[in-house]
């Protein structure tokens, strides 16, 4: 089996599309664009192929009817431009894909909704009983509401967090560059690279940003996404959106990221990944021995010293004494609350303070080593 072949014999695939490709000159929905996409994806979901499809464009769809020339680069603006743009796309796909009689259920999502334990499992279960029920889900982020400390920054790497929650067989970056290419596309004589097997096999490689004015992504970001998506044993193709057709039928197009892990859910690759710390915490040597090699949680004793500001619940880092991050997770204390705990056992704090306070500062089940 060739590696482009995957693509057409998976079970699960998540397709992903990037702003570019929806959008016409003036920065509004190109409708022949979507209808296109949408068709191709029906028929691979007719045939069977259980299919999320994660769709940028939100943003951008609501640059015309608020008569914004570019995307805007203020947090609120965008969020605006979200609001008004998310309910025409939405309407659009389903629309298109009500011509195949397929329904589509919207999933708008943060990276604070799925890195605390519950949230990540109510919508991975969301996600599996509509795929279940044989409707398509259409997921994006939740620009609406996301701020900059929770924002997953780009829909490629939203798409391959979802590939690793829904544990799909392979993912598709949809956008409007056909490949990975040894050199610029434009410069004379560059190749494309039909597979890369490792990260070896981009030792050298030259990669620009974003070419939109409405998208937020490049190919810089698609091979982050595949470097996640692959560890998680999720095989990934970066191809151009014109070229849908061909990649989901299998044929030797774009560009094939090969599995370098092994797949199977963990909210760890969320957290670790998806979230911005909003702190750190530094720790001696014993603790980071307790969390590196004998896989324990993170308690007061070992804590030498907090830096930032942050809330019960909130990400943050955990730090050697000469400033290396070693791991990531989500702490039980507030930076207001921690610091007059530092140094003691849970067994003297439940003591002096009550029972409440005999917990970790970080639970094992909610680290992640880095």
């Amino acid at each position: 089996m060739s590696p482009h072949s995957v693509i057409r014999s998976a079970r699960r695939l998540v397709v992903k599309v990037g702003s570019s490709s929806l959008t016409g000159v003036d920065g509004g929905i190109d409708h022949g664009r979507l209808v296109a996409l949408a068709n191709a994806l029906a028929r691979k979901h007719l045939d069977g192929t259980q299919l999320v499809l994660v769709s940028s464009g939100a943003i951008a769809a609501g640059l015309h009817p608020l008569e914004l020339a570019s995307r805007p680069r203020d947090l609120a603006t965008q969020q605006a431009a979200a609001s008004v743009g998310q309910g025409a796309l939405l309407a659009a796909y389903t629309h298109a894909f009500a011509l195949h009689e397929i329904t589509v259920g919207q999933v708008l999502l943060t990276a604070d909704d799925v890195t605390r334990r519950t949230h990540y499992a109510n919508a991975r279960r969301t996600l599996e009983r509509l795929l279940d029920l044989g409707v398509l889900p259409i997921v994006n982020e939740n620009d609406t509401v996301a701020t900059s400390e929770i924002r997953f920054g780009d829909n490629d790497r939203l798409a391959a967090l979802v590939a690793h929650l829904v544990d799909a067989d392979a993912l598709v970056l949809l956008s409007d560059v056909d490949a990975l290419y040894d050199a610029p596309p434009n410069r004379p004589g560059a190749r494309r690279i039909p597979v890369v097997r490792g990260p070896q096999d981009l030792v050298g490689i030259e990669v620009g940003g974003s070419g939109s004015k409405v998208g937020t992504g490049g190919m810089a970001t698609k091979i982050e996404a595949a470097r996640i998506a692959t560890a998680a044993g999720v095989v990934t193709t970066v191809t151009a959106a014109d070229r849908v057709i061909a990649v989901l039928a299998g044929e030797d197009v774009g560009t094939v990221f090969l599995p370098v892990g092994v797949r199977g859910r963990s909210r760890r690759l969320w957290l670790e990944h998806a979230t911005t710390a909003r702190g750190r915490l530094v720790v001696d040597d014993g603790a980071v021995a307790a969390l590196v090699h004998r896989k324990k949680s993170l308690l007061p004793a070992g804590i030498t010293a907090v830096e930032g500001t942050f809330h019960d619940g909130d990400p943050v880092d955990v730090c050697r004494l000469d400033g290396t991050p070693v791991a990531r997770g989500l702490v039980n204390y507030s930076s207001s609350e921690l610091p007059a705990l530092l140094g003691r056992s849970t067994k003297e704090l439940a003591r002096d303070l009550g029972p409440e306070y005999e917990r970790e500062v970080i639970h094992r089940d909610d680290l992640v080593l880095l």
